[in-house]
């Protein structure tokens, strides 16, 4: 059976095109961020996996619980992926929509791990540092993770920068066992 993340993509690319070429990838953004969150609802999600119910009501749950937020293109969406079965697919869709975006607009993500809060001045300079190594914009998610002890974990795409204290003891440990 396909991965999730590759059933996905078909759509995500489609809806990018969309998007891209009206020049309202923002307001797609938004609104596939709404329809994700509306998927991961527990009594949405036993909707869409009650056998007895059709695709049709299914997508019309969506667009009444959406009402007046999701543009015409954005229901025919939530209509086909109702057909085909797919409406638990909503926050992969999202997810591959936005890589799509940020590579569109010369923007990475950056997930910050810190042992303790950065001041505005600190994550100013860091950004501006992760921005110079990266060649583009960066936009930042920062979360605190006390397991680190001191320092920062970035993880940029598949790149992992380790300068955490916890990454340095295990360094010194791994050397002295030499």
């Amino acid at each position: 059976m396909a991965e999730p993340i590759t059933i996905a993509r078909p759509y995500a690319e489609a809806v990018f095109r969309l998007a891209d070429g009206a020049g309202k990838l923002a307001e797609w953004s938004a609104m596939l961020s709404t329809l994700a969150q509306v998927s991961a609802d527990e009594r949405v999600r036993a909707a869409m996996a009650d056998p007895s119910l059709p695709a049709v009501k299914v997508a019309g749950l969506f667009i009444s619980i959406l009402a007046g937020r999701l543009t015409g293109e954005c229901e025919n969406l939530v209509r086909v992926l109702a057909e085909n079965h797919r409406l638990g697919l909503l926050a992969e869709v999202h997810d591959q929509f936005e890589v799509l975006k940020n590579d569109r607009e010369g923007v990475v993500e950056a997930a910050i791990q810190t042992a303790f809060e950065l001041d505005p001045a600190q994550l100013s300079d860091l950004t501006a540092r992760l921005e110079k190594h990266t060649g583009r914009k960066v936009r930042v998610h920062v979360n605190l993770d006390k397991a680190l002890i001191g320092g920062v974990r970035i993880l940029i795409g598949d790149q992992v920068i380790d300068a955490s204290a916890r990454a340095q003891l295990a360094a010194l440990e791994s050397a002295l066992k030499d």
